[in-house]
């Protein structure tokens, strides 16, 4: 019996590289998109450091989300679509819509395409940043029945793309999905081992520490969750019966405070992590940059608050065990030390 073919957009990236990764260590067929056909040699270059075997599992088409040159050749003859293209830039930018464009535009290109094409489900990648920025401080667990607040305080446009794109992806489901059906992933700040040369996600905030760019830590909280448990998330929600029409939140657990993760990497990785710091940097200097500087506003707001959340759907209802936070900061460190990724 022939596997059934899943695409993967965007398979230069982190996410989407662990995704491929497993879904070839499974035995599916694999097509990937890349912006351009110039990227496949490094893409595969990456995965054969992996130790994956490609074989003719793997192909590559050339698509891009604010583009419809490509998109009938990635879906032909595919069952699964995993949606994880979209750009990721958290912080300030000076154009917004570079980034909700095509992340609102990307998923509605997908989506038709897949629709067109047959495709069974589409799992789409969404962010914690659709589910709890925007919001006044309180104590209160978020899952996935909340929705960030476009307008409210603290909502940059990472988090305006990601909440944007997945509405717009649940009204074209409800308009014009047809029999396909749809998954939404939702997880928090991605971490974990590195592959190839590039740094993404999350883990900028680990080579950050590593390379003494953070001279003292501010009392900012992270929730985290292991980029191989997300890739995981990915593949069970693809065929489990019940996760269509759902959306996933996805974390490790609670969050955790940056001077723990520093000290978690200094506990570790011992000489190779001596640029990481140890002292706190006080809350009024933090509201003090924030006058000045787009880096501490986007943090000053939070400064002290712990979100709280619960990823107790995904392992209900997909069966999903992820690994514990630290399992992440750590495999991330130590593969940044290991490709010679960080200072010397």
């Amino acid at each position: 019996m022939t596997p059934k073919r899943v695409l993967v957009t965007g398979g230069s990236g982190f996410i989407a590289g662990h995704c491929i990764l497993q879904l070839l260590e499974q035995g599916y067929l694999v097509r990937t998109t890349v912006r351009s056909l110039g990227k496949e040699a490094a893409a595969r270059a990456v995965l054969d450091d992996a130790g994956v075997t490609q074989g003719d599992h793997l192909s590559f088409v050339a698509a891009d989300l604010i583009r419809d040159d490509g998109w009938v050749d990635a879906m032909a003859d595919v069952a699964f679509v995993l949606h994880v293209a979209s750009p990721v830039q958290p912080g300030h930018v000076e154009n917004e819509e570079d980034l909700i464009l095509p992340a609102r535009e990307g998923a509605l290109r997908v989506l038709r395409a897949a629709r067109r094409a047959g495709v069974e489900r589409v799992v789409l990648t969404s962010a914690f940043h659709a589910v709890s920025w925007g919001h006044p401080h309180m104590d209160h667990t978020f899952t996935e029945k909340d929705w960030t607040i476009i307008d409210g305080p603290g909502v940059d446009a990472y988090g305006k793309s990601k909440t944007l794109a997945e509405r717009a992806a649940w009204d074209f489901m409800a308009a014009e999905g047809g029999p396909m059906e749809l998954t939404t992933m939702l997880p928090v700040a991605v971490m974990g081992p590195v592959m190839g040369k590039d740094i993404s996600g999350s883990n900028h905030i680990i080579k950050a520490m590593l390379d003494g760019q953070i001279p003292a830590f501010p009392d900012v909280f992270i929730p985290i969750v292991d980029v191989r448990d997300v890739a995981a998330a990915h593949i069970q929600a693809m065929t489990n019966r019940d996760a269509a029409g759902e959306r996933f939140l996805l974390s490790s657990g609670p969050t955790i405070a940056m001077k723990d993760i520093g000290a978690t990497i200094k506990a570790e990785l011992g000489e190779a992590a001596w640029r990481v710091p140890t002292r706190s940097l006080p809350n009024f200097v933090v509201r003090l940059g924030a006058m000045f500087s787009p880096r501490f506003r986007a943090i000053a707001a939070d400064l002290g608050y712990a979100k709280k959340m619960s990823s107790e759907k995904a392992r209900r209802v997909l069966g999903w065990k992820p690994r514990d936070s630290r399992e992440a900061i750590v495999a991330a460190a130590r593969s940044m030390v290991r490709k010679g990724l960080v200072k010397k």
